[in-house]
């Protein structure tokens, strides 16, 4: 009864092996980490920054899961984000204004998977939870726009009911 051949079956088996392995590290989710660059191109990122990073922690007694080298950059991976922001405060305080200290979140997926390329699904802000804006208001400039526009009303309702009068002032915060 099968109408198919099976090479089909076995295309869209291994089509969905793909995707299947693909969309593992998205399952791994993301730990906390600190990121230190070099702010100036002269600096580089080496192993000696590497191991600077690692005595400050470990005189801090943080411990991170793992550092590491990844390119111009030292990433450290803690288990918490209070580690993480602790971390953050003693290596900006202790390496000083030649190095960039981030806040960062390293996938946690295993290496094999890391091996073929299958990296975890980036969200952008709206996705995770969306973006906090604080909104001031310029409360003299409002209240000044508000009143030029009451007192050119005052003026349009004047002359709409054919009343005489010399003009529409402003003193202070009141229309004359």
């Amino acid at each position: 009864m099968n109408q198919y051949p099976l090479w089909k079956y076995l295309l869209i088996l291994a089509a969905l092996l793909t995707g299947l392995i693909y969309t593992l590290p998205n399952f791994f989710g993301e730990s906390p980490a600190v990121q230190v660059s070099p702010l100036r191109t002269s600096l580089k990122a080496d192993t000696a920054l590497l191991g600077r990073v690692e005595s400050v922690l470990k005189a801090a007694s943080l411990a991170p899961e793992v550092i590491s080298l990844d390119g111009n950059s030292v990433k450290a991976r803690f288990a918490d984000t209070d580690s993480q922001l602790k971390a953050k405060d003693i290596l900006a305080g202790t390496l000083g204004e030649d190095y960039v200290v981030a806040l960062n979140l390293l996938p946690r997926s295993p290496q094999w998977l890391t091996r073929l390329n299958a990296l975890p699904m980036y969200l952008g802000l709206d996705l995770r939870g969306g973006v906090h804006f604080l909104l001031q208001v310029d409360m003299k400039a409002a209240i000044n726009k508000a009143l030029e526009a009451a007192t050119g009303d005052i003026r349009s309702a004047l002359r709409e009911q054919n009343i005489a009068y010399g003009g529409v002032s402003r003193d202070g915060n009141m229309c004359w």
